[in-house]
């Protein structure tokens, strides 16, 4: 579907940084499965499961 490998592999290393941060969410964060109902409470839960997950992201790339 691409042309060069230089864009194959950048858009492979990209999926795969996608795919390791969505296994994050499901194993660490409970994403893997919603108990609350209603799609408000849906993104509400989804929300502060990505804004967790963001916060101990940006306290690992905290300047030393």
């Amino acid at each position: 579907m691409v042309r060069g490998n230089w864009v194959h592999r950048k858009l492979r290393n990209f999926r795969a940084g996608i795919e390791a941060g969505i296994s994050c969410l499901k194993r660490a964060y409970g994403l893997a499965r919603c108990t609350w109902r209603g799609l408000d409470h849906f993104k509400t839960y989804v929300w502060s499961s990505v804004v967790a997950y963001n916060l101990v992201l940006f306290t690992r790339l905290k300047p030393t």
